[in-house]
């Protein structure tokens, strides 16, 4: 078997955040063809208990702290370079030394990169490696949906992230041997930003562990009695999902309520920004923070939602929701990049279309075994991965 180098800018374990999700299942079927030596970050302490878990699939796994405050101190130098604050954020001489290293022996010819933050360590890889970048989403663009909904001076912060990351993503495009964006759209998006790298971009979609979220286990009720609930699921620090559920509960929830007295609507995910804490203050909301599985969560809602108004790529939360057969209410922005096939979930899109939708799916609840059946279908890690490998290969050149 073949080394291949995997960098990712984030734990790929436990698989309970969308990079997260895509990382480890793109590394275990990676793992079957390749001895994997994997290099990430750790942002959260807790993550370090799991690195076993990933010698399962391992050659070799190098985990280093991230202490979010330092690496925020680290990216002001970014504003006297002109470089993207990205970069020196997750810029590291104990992970650049580590990569030398590897790559030394000249044993080392396939390089995967997960996320563009990290496509820096292997910048200067030569012609033997053969390089390849997951984008996963075209980060510079979120910077840009973050500058339209800022006010004051972080405006003109993330409107020069935009800028600065762009330009980061498109040289390392051009560079390397092929860039992976997570869905159609994602990838001809990247296609009209970067027409000079737009042979060498490809969608690999992400899947879903559809043995996992199974519908038909006995999963126990976490929401005790009451009305029906609304369940949202995701990780509460990420600042489109702090965004989604603020202006859900504060423009949506409320109107809602005054239709449909009972309902409630839980927030499910771990580390809840304080933005999110303080609406469990408002009737009928409920913050769980962390939980040990999701599913028992969505079994039991009536309805999942996803009231995304920034977003990119493919949206896992849909794709788990649709697994679990559960009726779901989304904003377009995320279903965009998901092919939905037979299935019709309402898209709302203002505050009021929004409470009629859900209203109306309150009124007639079930299950949405279609939604499930054509997941199983359609999504499936184990053709992603073997699309990677071909990447990695060189078979899908051209």
């Amino acid at each position: 078997m073949e080394e291949l180098l995997f960098l990712a800018h984030r734990i790929p374990y436990p698989p309970n955040k969308g990079d997260k999700v895509r990382s480890f299942h793109i590394l275990k079927a990676l793992s079957a063809r390749y001895r994997v030596r994997l290099g990430a970050f750790v942002d959260d302490p807790a993550d370090l208990v799991h690195a076993d878990k990933l010698a399962r699939y391992c050659e070799e796994v190098r985990l280093l702290r991230l202490r979010p405050v330092f690496a925020r101190l680290r990216s002001l130098s970014a504003l006297a370079s002109g470089r993207a604050l990205t970069l020196p954020y997750f810029g590291d001489r104990a992970m650049a030394a580590w990569v030398r290293a590897r790559l030394a022996p000249g044993t080392v010819r396939r390089v995967l990169v997960f996320s563009s933050a990290m496509a820096q360590y292997v910048e200067g890889g030569g012609a033997a490696l053969r390089r390849v970048v997951d984008l996963v989403d075209v980060d510079s663009d979120k910077w840009r949906q973050y500058a339209e909904r800022a006010h004051g001076p972080m405006r003109a912060v993330y409107r020069r992230e935009a800028r600065r990351l762009l330009a980061y993503e498109r040289r390392i495009a051009a560079a390397f041997d092929a860039a992976v964006l997570v869905s159609g759209a994602e990838a001809d998006l990247f296609r009209r930003l970067a027409p000079e790298a737009a042979g060498r971009v490809h969608a690999i979609e992400n899947g879903v562990d559809a043995r996992y979220f199974a519908p038909e286990r006995d999963y126990p009720d976490p929401y005790g009695t009451g009305g029906p609930v609304l369940a949202f699921t995701g990780a509460m620090d990420y600042r489109a999902n702090v965004d989604a559920v603020v202006w859900f509960a504060t423009e949506v929830f409320a109107a809602l309520r005054a239709r449909v007295p009972g309902v409630r609507f839980f927030i499910v995910g771990a580390r809840p920004a304080e933005a999110v804490r303080r609406l469990a203050q408002r009737p009928g909301v409920h913050v769980t923070g962390s939980v040990a599985d999701i599913r028992p969560y969505l079994a039991h809602a009536a309805l999942a939602v996803a009231p995304l108004r920034i977003a990119r790529g493919i949206q896992n939360k849909v794709l788990e929701a649709m697994a679990m057969a559960r009726p779901i209410v989304a904003s377009p922005e995320a279903l965009d990049g998901i092919d939905l096939g037979p299935c019709t979930p309402a898209a709302p899109r203002t505050a009021g279309e929004w409470v009629e939708a859900i209203e109306a799916g309150l009124a007639a609840p079930g299950a949405a075994p279609e939604a499930r059946a054509w997941v199983r279908a359609r999504y499936d890690w184990a053709v992603e991965g073997r699309r990677f490998a071909a990447l990695l290969d060189g078979a899908a050149d051209g």
